[in-house]
């Protein structure tokens, strides 16, 4: 097992599940499941942007462009909300298609464009630097401390905001699909849970990222997707378990 690669990743999955997981449940209760994958591809589009003005040697500018384009997504979706609520769901989904779709009309003519997008979706978690583990770090503080200060009175463009901030760093991290998936497969398999819910979703992100990692190293698969299915797994197991306690 080669440990200095596969801690790195696991804290790298802690960092994400921190902030994830508490956005991730509010996400659920609202009804707006696709917000997290179509503000995640818009963040993505950012990163796709500062590749094409060539701002790849300047992390900070990458990270600015990213956060920039996730907080216009979080603006937009902030109004769609408002607006169209009665379909909400059907514009978020489509705000990502289009996203998706500009990254790929971008990248068409660059001879590492298929490169490109699949680092987005699928992420190189296997490869986090010490950099974007503390950045990451650092923006998870704040923004969990912010979460407990302003949560009861956060409004619509403002939880959309802080969800923006948190996907930006993230998606660099873990890519789109490992992204949603944090959000929603802990809080989509502990909906029904009364009692000790956060510590059942921490529970099922902490063991779908350590399993993940461990069958992406020993089978040789790709980290992100080996991940996704080893929560959703994970995720399913406890569901059941906790259905059957609960019926018992």
């Amino acid at each position: 097992m080669e440990l200095d690669i596969l801690i790195p990743a696991f804290i790298a999955g802690l960092l994400v599940l921190t902030t994830h997981i508490p956005l991730g449940m509010k996400v659920l209760a609202r009804g707006v499941i696709f917000a997290d994958i179509a503000i995640a591809q818009i963040a993505g589009l950012g990163v796709v942007i500062a590749s094409m003005l060539n701002l790849t040697d300047h992390p900070l500018l990458v990270q600015l462009t990213a956060a920039t384009s996730a907080m216009c997504g979080a603006a937009l979706l902030s109004v769609i909300e408002h607006y169209f609520d009665e379909v909400k769901e059907a514009c978020i989904g489509l705000t990502f298609v289009l996203a998706a779709c500009a990254g790929i009309l971008l990248l068409s003519h660059d001879v590492h464009g298929d490169e490109h997008l699949k680092d987005l979706l699928v992420g190189q978690i296997l490869w986090v630097s010490t950099p974007q583990l503390i950045a990451t770090a650092a923006l998870s503080a704040a923004l969990l401390l912010f979460w407990q200060w302003r949560r009861a009175t956060l409004g619509r463009l403002g939880f959309y905001g802080m969800f923006a901030l948190a996907v930006t760093a993230s998606v660099q991290l873990v890519g789109v699909y490992l992204v949603f998936a944090s959000l929603i497969v802990p809080a989509l398999t502990t909906h029904h849970v009364a009692r000790h819910r956060i510590a059942y979703a921490y529970g099922i992100g902490i063991i779908g990222y350590a399993i993940g990692l461990y069958l992406s190293e020993w089978m040789d698969l790709p980290s992100g997707a080996a991940i996704v299915w080893s929560m959703a797994l994970v995720g399913g197991v406890v569901a059941l378990g906790l259905k059957r306690s609960d019926s018992a």
